[in-house]
């Protein structure tokens, strides 16, 4: 058994069943998050927009000249193309994400709009450390960008680990710049994790598509729900699929039993304070130099450079 199946099987395993976000992001997940992006209840692409078009040069002259740009998660790259369109003589830019087909596609758009910028894509989990590829002009330092709010999508303990890693691939004298999702009224973020087009839905289920299509299972989509609540004490929305009868399925050779009202964890989405953060970021060996936020404090972009 490969480590991402006995990854998912003890996910299911566990009392409080449970399937890692990472595994919403097949093509056809990709697409659908970034349908999720441009949907107006969903605040926070507008807002990390306006920070990233109000603070771009401020980003810039922090990142400096000869910087390699690594993004985690590559996604449609909007964002990272404001950023692009200002750095001065970057070395390269490194977009990294696990949907393969996905990567090509978005940095095969960036070649073309960016022609003489050394783009190399990786494929990887990047919540493990991996390895870096070598630019053709060596770079002065890392900057991992790590845009949207993913941070968010990670327990505590676990996003404490993501951010070592980052700090790992940051290398000496690297730095973070980083979207960080901030508490706020619960109404918006209701609307924003319940859309009235059903695409986060359409989403939430389609990681048990993405097991079935990879991983031998075999699911029936149609008997489970979508669920997106904000638990304000804890400060985060919790993502979960919800089995509508008592049902058996499969993962790989395993068997599981879920019953009738029923979930299966998908995604959690913390909501932080600014101090919050800067703890988390601490532990990790990061030091939060500069906060920009949106008009509305509903977002903010973060640069943290290692201590």
């Amino acid at each position: 058994m490969n480590a991402e199946l006995t990854e998912i099987v003890d996910g299911l395993g566990k009392s409080q069943k449970t399937i890692s976000p990472k595994y919403f992001y097949d093509e056809r997940g990709s697409r659908l998050f970034e349908k999720i992006t441009a949907l107006p209840e969903y605040y926070l692409t507008d807002a990390e927009l306006e920070i990233m078009r109000a603070n771009v040069d401020d980003m810039a002259a922090l990142i400096g000249k000869h910087a390699s740009l690594i993004e985690f998660g590559s996604g449609s790259s909007l964002k990272t193309r404001i950023l692009l369109e200002n750095l001065d003589e970057l070395a390269a830019y490194v977009p990294v994400d696990i949907s393969q087909e996905h990567l090509w596609t978005s940095a095969q758009a960036i070649r073309r709009e960016f022609p003489g910028l050394d783009v190399i894509p990786v494929v990887a989990d990047f919540t493990r450390s991996f390895a870096l590829p070598t630019p053709t002009v060596m770079p002065i330092k890392n900057v991992v960008y790590f845009p949207g709010s993913t941070i968010g999508n990670f327990e505590h303990d676990l996003a404490t680990d993501l951010l070592r890693v980052m700090y790992e691939e940051a290398g000496k004298d690297g730095a973070l710049l980083i979207g960080v999702d901030l508490q706020k009224d619960s109404d918006i973020i209701d609307r924003a994790y319940n859309d009235s087009a059903g695409v986060t839905a359409e989403f939430n289920l389609n990681m048990l598509r993405h097991l079935n299509a990879v991983y031998g299972a075999n699911f029936d989509i149609d008997a489970f729900e979508h669920s997106a609540v904000y638990d304000k004490d804890e400060g985060r929305v919790v993502l979960e699929l919800v089995s509508q009868a008592d049902q058996t399925f499969e993962v790989g050779t395993s068997q599981f039993r879920i019953a009738d009202g029923e979930t299966i964890l998908t995604e959690y989405s913390h909501k932080y304070t600014l101090e919050g953060f800067a703890e988390m970021a601490g532990d990790a060996g990061f030091t939060v130099e500069k906060v920009w936020t949106d008009a509305a404090g509903l977002f903010s972009v973060q640069y943290c450079v290692r201590n």
